[in-house]
């Protein structure tokens, strides 16, 4: 039997065309410079793009796309590369639309509370903006250092203030997108409520499916009169995670409420050293509470009262900026310094009602003694967002097959729980084969059609978000390969 050699693709031609757009530093060919873009912050994943394009406004990445239209090329867009779940995953012979360059804060309007920005623009960057006249940005995710806030879009990000403020969504009045066809649209506008159909909601978390935001109109808020931020231990996990559901089911609502383990604890504190995180703790507790001042000095007492009451040993508190931004040093440290825990982890981002914490967390522990992978636990416990960070070496053979096995079935449990299996890493290429756990058949068709009307030729971020007939195990192996001993030209 005769198997014919896949056709390659001829750049030359199409090159010249993005050249003419981008300017000769606006396109990168060279093959040991894509290896740059081979993957997102889920490393197990790799995939070398066929091209990588760099525009800085909203018409070259218009000229751009309808460029891939043109030949039907597949594209996919890039941020700062920080996404956990594949999103920016390269496909082959692709082209990946890099925004990064794309960094510039194009108005803020104090009086109206907005700012708009390009895509490129780092999360921190809108609050470091407009803070010195009082005001901030407040999806605010452990990346916000260096994630942009076009992935924040995309992969709809929240964060630890999420629980009392909500996620990118809550926070997006309005966009200027390029369709996958090259057109530029405006959706949402200038104000929270604009008439029609909520086509910024749909775009907001949509993964790149449905087009490249290019410029973001985004809401910002005015900072709390008063900030207290208290740090709780406890000897079980249990204690703190029922002091999670005792301090919302008494009517506070915390600015921010975010749990770690033991596991987590001892890593952060050889990395960041804080100091401040007792080291034989079973768990802590962060709980932020901001507002007036006496609203904060009155929920303080009761959230001292309540983790006491499940057995905490001790309470720190500050509410002072210098002492607050330690505290929260080491949550905001944990993802990297899981990275000098083992030579590799894997996370997942399953969410799960605040009332299951107790009996998920003991589930988790029974799953990590069960495959042999130990797990260190960093959540958002207010909302239910676990982060649990499943720890393994990917040279060994079979490992990461393992471990995904593994993560599938802290997902699978989030969902029987009535949780989610995403609550701010989207789904990308990792989770995809797990929608149909939580979604019917007819519930990812109608999904499907809304991507069909933005996305027809299906060129826009292809493989994402919706299953394949590949199991997550075989991607997995598939993503792994390279193009070994093929040139692009």
């Amino acid at each position: 039997m005769i198997i014919e050699e896949k056709q390659q693709r001829n750049w030359k031609p199409i090159i010249k065309q993005f050249e003419a757009v981008l300017g000769k530093n606006g396109v990168v060919q060279r093959r040991e410079e894509l290896i740059t873009y081979e993957c997102d912050g889920l490393t197990s994943y790799r995939q070398r793009p066929g091209l990588v394009v760099l525009p800085r406004t909203t018409e070259q990445v218009a000229e751009v796309v309808k460029i891939c239209d043109r030949y039907s090329i597949p594209f996919i867009a890039r941020g700062s590369g920080t996404g956990l779940s594949g999103g920016a995953l390269p496909i082959e012979d692709c082209v990946l639309i890099v925004t990064s360059l794309m960094r510039q804060i194009l108005s803020v309007d104090l009086d109206n509370q907005r700012v708009v920005v390009q895509p490129g623009v780092i999360n921190n960057w809108v609050t470091q903006t407009v803070s010195g006249a009082g005001f901030y940005y407040a999806p605010d995710p452990s990346s916000q250092i260096i994630c942009s806030i076009g992935g924040n879009v995309a992969e709809n990000s929240g964060g630890v203030h999420c629980l009392k403020y909500g996620v990118t969504t809550n926070h997006v009045l309005g966009l200027k997108i390029v369709t996958p066809d090259g057109s530029i649209v405006d959706i949402g506008g200038q104000i929270p409520e604009m008439p029609g159909y909520d086509l910024t909601g749909i775009f907001v978390g949509s993964e790149g499916t449905l087009g490249i935001a290019t410029e973001i109109t985004l809401r910002i808020l005015k900072s709390a009169e008063s900030i207290c931020v208290l740090l709780a231990d406890f000897t079980t996990v249990e204690a703190a995670a029922e002091s999670v559901s005792d301090i919302i089911s008494a009517g506070i609502i915390p600015g921010g409420m975010e749990m770690m383990d033991n596991i987590s604890i001892n890593a952060v504190e050889d990395v960041v050293a804080t100091n401040c995180y007792p080291r034989d703790a079973t768990a802590i507790l962060l709980v932020e509470i901001d507002g007036l001042e006496v609203e904060v000095t009155a929920n303080k007492q009761r959230v001292a009262e309540i983790c006491l009451k499940n057995g905490a040993r001790n309470i720190t508190s500050a509410s002072d900026l210098e002492t607050r931004l330690k505290l929260w040093k080491g949550r905001k440290a944990a993802f990297a310094a899981a990275g000098h825990l083992s030579p590799d982890y894997y996370v997942q981002d399953g969410v799960i009602p605040r009332t299951q914490l107790p009996y998920v967390l003991q589930e988790i522990e029974a799953l990590s003694q069960k495959y042999g992978y130990e797990i260190a636990n960093v959540f958002h416990a207010g909302d239910g967002n676990l982060h649990p960070l499943i720890l393994f070496d990917n040279s060994i053979k079979g490992a990461l097959e393992k471990v995904e096995e593994l993560g599938g079935e802290i997902l699978k449990l989030c969902v029987r729980v009535g949780g989610s299996i995403s609550g701010e890493h989207g789904i990308g290429a990792d989770k995809k084969c797990y929608m149909p756990d939580m979604f019917s058949e007819i519930d990812l068709e109608t999904m499907q059609w809304v991507r069909q009307v933005f996305n027809p030729q299906g060129l826009a971020n292809p493989g994402k978000i919706f299953p394949t007939p590949r199991t997550c195990g075989e991607a997995a192996s598939a993503s792994k390969q390279q193009f070994e001993g093929v040139e692009l030209f």
